[in-house]
C-alpha cells in the first residue's frame, strides 16, 4: 500500500508519530539520512506528560523497565562533600496524576523501544535515505529520497519534517527560524564511565569560589556509564583527555578515572522558533520546529507531544478532506507553536538560573508539562472548572461487574471519548469523527456497561455533576464540554 504521510527524520518525534498513525492504519514510511542509529543519552529526561502519552502508545511499561528515576545528586565543594539534592521533589502518584515523577532513559534507548512498537505495525525506519527534495501543491506533495547512488521519487498526501533543528523541510520551505545562539557560553556533554563513583548516585564536583561552575556526572540505566555536563572555554576538543582534566581539578580527587567515552559535543544555547509550522500539505515538529536549552529537560519531551497532537488530526484529514479538516490542521500549528514558546521560556528562564549561578537552577518542578495545555485558545469562561484544552486528568473506575479500570484505559487507542456523567443522551460531536460514548455514574447507581465512579475521584478530577458531558480528543486534552 502506498504511503499517505512520509516522515523525514527517526528520532523521537519522528517515530511518535509513525506509531500514532500506524496505529490508526494510515500507511506511513519514516527515513533518516544517518548511516546508523544514534547511540547516546542526549535527551534523557523524560517528563510525566510524556509517560502519559507513552503509555497511550503501549511502550510505557518498556521504558520504565528500561529506565530508572531521577536520581540523587552529591554534592561536593573543593572535595568536600556538601549535601544530597534531587533534581526535582518526589511526589507520590494520585488518582489524577499516576506517573508524577520525570524518568531517566539514554535518549538512544528511547528511539529504541520506539523503533520496536513501531516495528508491531509493520513500520520500519530507513536509514541511509535522505530527503534531497519535495515539491507539494494542494493535493500531495512529490518527494524525492536518496540512497546511496539511488533515487526514488514517491507522491504522498502528507510530508512531515522531524529531521532536526538543521531540518531540510524546513530550509526548503523558506520558513525562518526565529532565535538566537549565545556565544558566550559553551557545555562540554556526552557520556562516560567513572567506576570509581557509585553509579546509584549523580555527582555535582565544584570549586567553592565557583559552586555553579562544576562538572555534573549523572548515572544512566542499562550499564555503568554517566551522562556528564560541565562549562568550558571555547569550542575545545569534545575528548577524554579534556574531560578527565576537568574531572580531576573539579572534584580534587585522582582515584577518578575516566573511560567509554561515547557521545561528545560541544553545545552552545540555540533558542529557536520557526516561524510558522505548517505550509500547505508539509507540517513541521520537534526539533525542526523549535530548539531548547538542555536545561529542564524540555526538547524532547515538547517532539513527542507535538507528534502526539499531529497523529490524530493528519488522520481526520485524510478520512474526511474538507475545510473542516484543514482548520483542524492548523490547529496543529497553532496549538503547538504557542506550547513550544511557553517551553522555551521556561527552559531559558532555568539557562540564565545556571550561568547566573542561582541555586533554584537544580529546581525543575515546572518542567514536567503536566500543566501545559490550550486553554489559552479557546474561549475564556472565567471559570476555574476543568476547559476546553486542559488535560484530561486519570481516575479510578468500577466496571458494573466490579472490575477495576483506569480512564487513561478507557481513552488508549486511537478514538475520542465522550464521558456522560449520570444519564442524557450524547450531545457533542468530536470534529466529524463519532467518539466512543462512555458513562461514568455514581456508586451503586450505575449498570449496564456503565462505569462506577465508585470514589468520585472523577467527577472531582473533571468538575462533574449529573448532566455534565465532556468531550476528551485522541491526544488525551479535553475538546468540549457541556452541562444539562
Amino acid at each position: 500500500m502506498s504511503p499517505q504521510v512520509l516522515i523525514a527524520g527517526a528520532g523521537p518525534t519522528g517515530l511518535t508519530l509513525a506509531i500514532d498513525l500506524a496505529r490508526r492504519g494510515v500507511p506511513v514510511r519514516i527515513v533518516d539520512r544517518a548511516a546508523e542509529f544514534f547511540d547516546g543519552s542526549r535527551g534523557d529526561g523524560l517528563q510525566p506528560r510524556t509517560l502519559e502519552v507513552f503509555d497511550d502508545l503501549g511502550v510505557l511499561d518498556a521504558v520504565l523497565a528500561a529506565g530508572s528515576p531521577q536520581a540523587t545528586m552529591r554534592v561536593f565543594f573543593g572535595g568536600e562533600f556538601v549535601m544530597e539534592r534531587r533534581m526535582t521533589e518526589w511526589r507520590e502518584p494520585t488518582p489524577a496524576v499516576p506517573q508524577p515523577n520525570p524518568w531517566v532513559l539514554g535518549q538512544s534507548d528511547t528511539e529504541r523501544l520506539l523503533r520496536e512498537r513501531a516495528a508491531e505495525f509493520g513500520v520500519r525506519v530507513e536509514l541511509g535515505t535522505e530527503l534531497t527534495d519535495f515539491t507539494a501543491d494542494a493535493d500531495g506533495v512529490t518527494a524525492t529520497l536518496t540512497r546511496g547512488g539511488d533515487s526514488e521519487t514517491l507522491r504522498v498526501a502528507y510530508l512531515v519534517g522531524a529531521d532536526g533543528g538543521r531540518s531540510t523541510v524546513r530550509k526548503r520551505l523558506g520558513i525562518a527560524f526565529e532565535g538566537s545562539t549565545d556565544d558566550s557560553v559553551r557545555m562540554l556533554l556526552g557520556d562516560v564511565r567513572a567506576d570509581a563513583l557509585d553509579h546509584d548516585f549523580g555527582y555535582w564536583f565544584a570549586r567553592p569560589d565557583a559552586p555553579m561552575s562544576g562538572i555534573a556526572l549523572s548515572p544512566l540505566p542499562g550499564g555503568r556509564r554517566f551522562q556528564f555536563a560541565t562549562p568550558v572555554d571555547g569550542d575545545g576538543d569534545a575528548n577524554l583527555a579534556v574531560l578527565q582534566r576537568y574531572v580531576t581539578e573539579r572534584s580534587g580527587r585522582a582515584d577518578i578515572v575516566l573511560s567509554e567515552l561515547g557521545w561528545a559535543t560541544v553545545w552552545r544555547p540555540n533558542t529557536r522558533l520557526a516561524e510558522r509550522f505548517r505550509d500547505g500539505r508539509v507540517l513541521l515538529a520537534g526539533d525542526a520546529a523549535h530548539v531548547h536549552p538542555p536545561t529542564g529537560g524540555q526538547g524532547l519531551n515538547t517532539g513527542v507531544q507535538d507528534a502526539y497532537n499531529l497523529g490524530w488530526k493528519l488522520e481526520v484529514a485524510l478520512r474526511n478532506p474538507g475545510q473542516e479538516s484543514e482548520a483542524l490542521l492548523d490547529s496543529y500549528a497553532g496549538e503547538r507553536r504557542a506550547v513550544a514558546a511557553q517551553v522555551l521560556g521556561i527552559s531559558s528562564a532555568l539557562l540564565d538560573k545556571t550561568v547566573k549561578g542561582d541555586p533554584d537552577a537544580l529546581d525543575r518542578e515546572g518542567t514536567h508539562q503536566l500543566d501545559l495545555g490550550y486553554r489559552m485558545l479557546f474561549p475564556d469562561t472565567g471559570s476555574a472548572t476543568l476547559r476546553p484544552g486542559d488535560r484530561a486528568p486519570d481516575a479510578p473506575l468500577l466496571t458494573a461487574d466490579g472490575r477495576r479500570i483506569r480512564l487513561f484505559e478507557v481513552f488508549r487507542g486511537p478514538h475520542a471519548t465522550l464521558l456522560i456523567f449520570g444519564d442524557g443522551a450524547p450531545a457533542l460531536e468530536s470534529f466529524g469523527v463519532r467518539p466512543q460514548v462512555v458513562r461514568v455514574g455514581r456508586s451503586g447507581a450505575a449498570t449496564g456497561d456503565a462505569l462506577v465512579d465508585a470514589g468520585g475521584h472523577a467527577a472531582h478530577a473533571y468538575d462533574a455533576t449529573d448532566g455534565t458531558q465532556i468531550l476528551v480528543r485522541p491526544d488525551g486534552y479535553v475538546g468540549a464540554r457541556t452541562s444539562n
